[in-house]
């Protein structure tokens, strides 16, 4: 019956094919013509989801049984990540810093869901939370990362005031940075507080669909969100400081004439 279930949710027949296709166009049109400026990136995500979920799914059935490959997955997993998460923070040599709150936040959770026994040591069990995970901590760091330098450099001139007063560097920008970038929080708080009021999560409704009584998926999808909360916090609190130690900057032409360089990559002559 649970199988049955589970695959007249979405059947993946050529209708479902050209639903989606439409909602592709439609996101791709409104974003156009309401000159959002990501109509070609709606496409463009579209496809590249598309080829990507197809790839994973052929993999993921391959490599659920060898620990080794398991492992490999989720450090491309990571990467991949850090380096989104990089590029929409800076576009310069310093968006490698973006795999330091990301791992901050996420791989210790994972690492105590594994030693703990929570988590068996299967692929199929490891790449779905680890995906949850990093996810989480790839949207925050993400969030985080922007706001907190978009503040230091629009409000440079209350930094410099603050270091005027006794501050140093870092306590100078932590307070400039911190309120605005602490918000990367929010999302993470507002699905949480909505669950199952607003919104159904995918763990809740898979486990639902797979066959799991509504108490034990209720269980589980309760820990992911705590587990998100987490793991998020934690890479907003890394982001935050390496921002106020100006671990991430902007390049050059982003610069201006009075701006200090301390959130700017060194100018070229």
């Amino acid at each position: 019956m649970s199988h049955l279930t589970a695959s007249t949710l979405l059947p993946v027949t050529p209708v479902l094919g050209v639903v989606m296709g439409a909602l592709v166009i439609a996101a791709a049109g409104v974003a156009a013509f309401g000159r959002l400026g990501y109509g070609r990136a709606a496409l463009g995500a579209s496809a590249r989801a598309a080829a990507q979920l197809a790839a994973v799914s052929l993999v993921i059935t391959s490599i659920t049984r060898s620990l080794l490959l398991i492992a490999a997955f989720v450090l491309v997993m990571f990467l991949v990540a850090g380096g989104t998460a990089g590029r929409r923070i800076t576009s310069d040599r310093t968006a490698w810093w973006a795999l330091v709150p990301i791992g901050a936040g996420a791989l210790p959770v994972l690492a105590v869901l594994l030693a703990t026994g929570l988590v068996p040591p299967r692929g199929i069990a490891v790449i779905p939370i680890a995906g949850i995970l990093i996810g989480g901590a790839l949207t925050a760091t993400s969030l985080a990362g922007r706001r907190a330098l978009d503040e230091l450099i629009q409000r440079r001139g209350e930094v410099e005031a603050a270091l005027a007063i006794g501050f140093t560097d870092r306590e100078a920008a932590v307070e400039i940075c911190r309120p605005q970038a602490a918000t990367a929080l929010m999302p993470a708080l507002d699905q949480t507080r909505t669950v199952g009021l607003v919104t159904l999560p995918g763990a809740f409704v898979g486990m639902l669909l797979a066959g799991a009584t509504p108490l034990a998926a209720g269980a589980v999808q309760l820990f992911v969100l705590i587990a998100l909360l987490a793991v998020e916090a934690i890479a907003i609190v890394v982001t935050i400081e390496l921002a106020a130690r100006a671990r991430f900057t902007r390049p050059p032409a982003e610069a201006d004439a009075a701006a200090p360089r301390r959130w700017f990559g060194p100018r070229r002559r």
